[in-house]
């Protein structure tokens, strides 16, 4: 994690790229998720660079792109890396807790900006725990306070 420059900005949902739309697309269709992207809140798009560190970057994706939508009810994200092709996954805001990565006692060892997801995500079947990487920059920051809100409002 902490091997990456991040950088975020805010995007809308029009203009993601069709490979990115073909993801999300594909993901609700599969899972039945009706028309969830209609009420959305934000979208962000966070690119992560990695740091060559000495000759070689290293292993790993070179790049990685997080498009993230956030809904009264949803969280979308959508990763593409420069290995793999796109793909999506999403959870509803009742069943995930949000964690502000630079307050977890990982953050000692290993400094980075994001937040972590853990719940239940739409295709699992059990809990699991998810790394959205974030700019430290406006809007990496209002994009967590928005999704922290989010996720406590729709537990209230």
């Amino acid at each position: 994690m902490g091997d990456y420059y991040r950088s975020t900005r805010e995007t809308k949902i029009e203009s993601l790229s069709p490979e990115l739309k073909a993801a999300v697309e594909k993901h609700i269709e599969l899972h039945n998720l009706g028309p969830i992207l209609n009420d959305a809140l934000i979208c962000i798009e966070s690119n992560s660079e990695k740091i060559k560190k000495g000759l070689f970057a290293g292993p790993g994706a070179k790049a990685v792109k997080s498009t993230v939508i956030l809904t009264p009810r949803w969280l979308i994200e959508i990763i593409k890396s420069d290995h793999d092709a796109a793909f999506a996954r999403s959870a509803q805001l009742a069943d995930i807790t949000v964690t502000d990565y630079e307050k977890s006692p990982f953050y000692s060892k290993i400094p980075d900006t994001g937040i972590e997801v853990s719940g239940r995500f739409t295709d699992a079947s059990e809990i699991s725990m998810s790394f959205i990487g974030l700019g430290k920059d406006v809007v990496g920051g209002k994009f967590k306070a928005m999704l922290i809100e989010a996720v406590i409002n729709e537990k209230k």
